[in-house]
């Protein structure tokens, strides 16, 4: 009889400690693929970050070859000068995209460098002689094919963002999640004003 009784308990205590055992390897699992995930979202991140140093590294170029021809259109020249500063100001680390605040100010920053790059590319409508001068036109191929990248690369970022944010909020992972300090992820959004068609005038 308690030979019996010892085999059961023998027996509970196994099919526990497998129990136990696959739990611990089911959540490192899990808590792996978060890693994974995570640093997908770093890597497109990354590249995000390489597309916008290359537009700000572009611009210094582009404003002293306008500036040659259009020394009067001080305005929007400084405007773009200082857009550029204030992109270059912000402190960018990979903990961005787990803060809101500091995320939403990064996107308020690079929107109102493309603006301000939209001017200037604006103003040189203006200079028949700019418009077709080599350098302006080499500079500003770069740029809007930056401005593609960049795009691109938003688009990857939003996805692996998608596939993190998604992973992390599903049930029983999201405990996991939870215990391991993963954060929900940030979007990037359209510019706000973005869903109005603009207005047309002739």
């Amino acid at each position: 009889m308690k030979s019996r009784g010892l085999l059961i308990a023998l027996i509970v205590i196994g099919v526990i400690a497998v129990f136990a055992i696959g739990l611990f390897l089911w959540g490192m699992g899990v808590y792996n693929s978060f890693v994974k995930l995570d640093e997908g979202v770093s890597s497109a991140w990354g590249q995000v970050e390489s597309q916008y140093q290359r537009r700000a590294d572009l611009i210094p170029n582009l404003v002293e070859t306008v500036k040659g021809y259009a020394a009067q259109e001080k305005s929007v020249l400084i405007g773009v000068t200082e857009a550029r500063a204030k992109v270059s100001q912000i402190t960018v680390t990979k903990d961005v995209v787990n803060d809101p605040e500091a995320f939403s100010k990064f996107q308020a920053a690079q929107d109102q460098f493309s603006s301000a790059i939209s001017r200037l590319l604006a103003v040189a409508e203006n200079y028949p002689n700019l418009k077709s001068n080599e350098n302006f036109l080499a500079l500003q191929t770069q740029l809007e094919g930056t401005e593609n990248r960049i795009t691109v690369e938003r688009q990857r970022y939003n996805l692996a963002v998608q596939d993190f944010n998604t992973r992390i909020r599903t049930v029983p992972a999201s405990f996991i999640a939870g215990l391991g300090g993963f954060r929900e992820k940030q979007y990037f959004k359209s510019k706000e004003g973005s869903e109005n068609a603009p207005a047309v005038k002739f």
